[in-house]
């Protein structure tokens, strides 16, 4: 089942993610950047991130465009649509109908059509997708929230999709856990998704859901759990499962393009940090353990929701907490266990460009959940 069969062959559908708190190892940025391009979408609307963003945490960057002159890009929030150009539509029927008969294409329509795409199952191209991509607002949410659900009032979205991944203990060698959750009786049976339990601090991903929900728009949240000890680096292995929930989700094919390349780089090079590093690898070791065990008892959707309620109910203590510079991941488990899970941070740290040739996040972009 998926969405379009609880909401219509047509339904339009949103695929929301934000810099920051809920974008671990940026495998949700990654993600919707990764679906606009091979979508072919066009920038339909902007959010000025002047107004919620705290420009001295998230900070405009400078460059020089295509021509050399220079210019800033503000921390915006953007909304991604399909846009039809008849000439290329033309220019793709020109192309694939030369090729049918054998015959050379034209110069110019080559390119109409030898881009990857997303397209549905039976191989048609997907004209119903949108993709909102920014930073997670410092202030006025509220506001932040409406001017969402203006958009999606305005371009007749049916569903909205948000992205979310949070750091956990989670090993780098096994397959990246996600969980679906949403408020809509519908597409909890269509998706065979939960109800969210949870109770605690909250993402602008909440307060935009609940926006959305006050106006009776459907809504799903997908949610990936990426390693924490490679939490300096970006994470493609947990941007794929995404992608690959997406595909099953929404009933379509998107291209990978070097993405799985990536994520095999990612984790041999993780692996051969961990085989120089004894106690990293025993500490991996015991994650793989936990993780088999809790798949053999069906329980791996129950352990991400448990391991978010520990993330935040560390992320509480700190708060009320006199020591200061540690960061949360470090603090989520009190067992044993403790002393080689920061020791795991520590080596992950020292070798963090070695396991992505992606840089870091900025200095003031949130990395955790």
């Amino acid at each position: 089942m998926s969405i379009r069969s609880a909401s219509g062959e047509d339904a339009r559908i949103l695929i929301a993610a934000f810099q920051g708190w809920s974008n671990a190892g940026d495998a949700t940025t990654e993600a919707v950047a990764h679906l606009t391009e091979m979508l072919g979408n066009e920038v339909i609307h902007t959010i000025s991130g002047e107004q919620y963003c705290d420009l001295q945490l998230n900070r405009p960057r400078v460059s020089r465009d295509e021509d050399g002159k220079r210019i800033i890009s503000w921390p915006d929030t953007t909304l991604w649509g399909p846009v039809r150009r008849p000439e290329i539509e033309q220019l793709a029927g020109i192309a694939e109908l030369a090729e049918l008969e054998g015959l050379p294409v034209p110069a110019g329509a080559v390119e109409a059509v030898a881009a990857d795409r997303v397209t549905r199952l039976d191989g048609t191209a997907v004209t119903d997708l949108f993709v909102l991509s920014g930073v997670e607002p410092t202030r006025d949410w509220s506001a932040f929230s409406e001017e969402i659900v203006d958009l999606v009032d305005v371009w007749d979205i049916d569903v909205v999709v948000f992205l979310g991944a949070l750091f956990a203990d989670a090993p780098h060698t096994r397959p990246i856990v996600t969980t679906l959750s949403s408020e809509d009786s519908a597409l909890r049976e269509a998706l065979e998704a939960e109800k969210a339990t949870y109770e605690g601090p909250a993402g602008v991903l909440t307060a935009v859901d609940l926006a959305l929900n006050a106006r009776d728009v459907p809504t799903v949240a997908l949610w990936a759990q990426v390693p924490h000890y490679v939490h300096s680096a970006p994470s493609p292995k947990a941007t794929l499962a995404l992608l690959d929930k997406l595909e099953e989700i929404l009933d379509i094919f998107v291209p990978r393009g070097d993405l799985l390349d990536q994520a095999t780089d990612w984790e041999n090079n993780i692996n051969n940090i961990a085989n120089v590093d004894e106690e990293m690898s025993r500490y991996i070791t015991r994650l793989e353990e936990a993780r088999d065990e809790l798949h053999a008892a069906d329980g791996a959707g129950d352990a991400l929701a448990l391991e978010f309620e520990r993330f935040l109910g560390a992320d509480q203590h700190l708060l009320k907490s006199d020591s200061s510079g540690v960061s949360p991941h470090t603090q989520t488990d009190a067992d044993s266990d403790s002393n080689a899970r920061s020791v795991a941070d520590d080596r992950a740290d020292e070798h963090a460009e070695d396991a992505s040739d992606v840089e870091p996040p900025e200095e003031g972009q949130a990395s955790q959940k």
